[in-house]
């Protein structure tokens, strides 16, 4: 028999937790990604790349720390950082163009 307080989550327990389900929301934009695509002649960047920010948000929050070296959390920061001026500048691009998401 274990001794309360027993079924306590802790912060690494939490993130796990939230981490999975963000793959699930991933999956979830994974899939609209390949049902949009055959449906239209034009291929849905702004989408995807969304999808990819999803993606890398969800590897930043399950980060060890313990074991992560400086390269790592560098090479996870430029790809952050280029995904996101990327969706901006598509975003942007939609806006001038009068298209919308």
């Amino acid at each position: 028999m274990k001794a309360p307080p027993f079924l306590l989550l802790n912060i690494n327990d939490i993130f796990y937790t939230f981490g999975a389900f963000m793959a699930v929301l991933i999956a979830v934009e994974i899939f609209i990604n390949i049902r949009l695509y055959p449906g239209t002649n034009v291929f849905p960047v702004q989408l995807v790349v969304a999808t990819a920010l999803m993606a890398i948000a969800r590897k930043v929050i399950v980060l060890d720390f313990d074991t992560l070296i400086p390269m790592y959390l560098l090479g996870i920061a430029a790809t952050t950082l280029a995904l996101g001026v990327t969706y901006r500048l598509l975003k942007q691009s939609n806006q001038d163009h009068g298209w919308h998401d």
